[in-house]
């Protein structure tokens, strides 16, 4: 599958990278745990900033969700699962919650602040 060949190609010299040493293996986890929590506290700045549901946030919430799930389903489809399966999948959500979290970020700005 191309997905295959292409997860490899890129990840493959990074497989390579963290088993040098222990220390590049904590610095990918320490980098993923970053993300993850600031992808996190930008969906709930956001979502605080939004204020109460009604019908024009509920709207931007569920396509917010959604975001969450093309980007959950496009690392699936891109990520190998033979090895390193537990790094990759705190990217997963890490980046999807990354991509939504700019969403509402956009969103905000243009609905809220003009």
């Amino acid at each position: 599958m191309i997905t295959d060949k292409i997860g490899n190609a890129i990840f493959n010299p990074l497989k390579t990278w963290t088993e040098q040493s222990n220390s590049n293996w904590n610095m990918l986890i320490g980098i993923g745990i970053l993300l993850l929590i600031f992808g996190l506290i930008l969906i709930y700045v956001f979502h605080k900033k939004m204020g109460a549901a009604d019908e024009r946030t509920s709207q931007i919430n569920l396509k917010s969700a959604l975001i969450v799930l093309y980007g959950v389903v496009l690392c699936d489809l891109i990520f190998p699962k033979e090895y390193m399966w537990q790094i990759f999948f705190l990217f997963k959500y890490s980046l999807a919650f990354i991509a939504s979290g700019i969403y509402l970020a956009v969103r905000y700005k243009k609905d809220f602040l003009n």
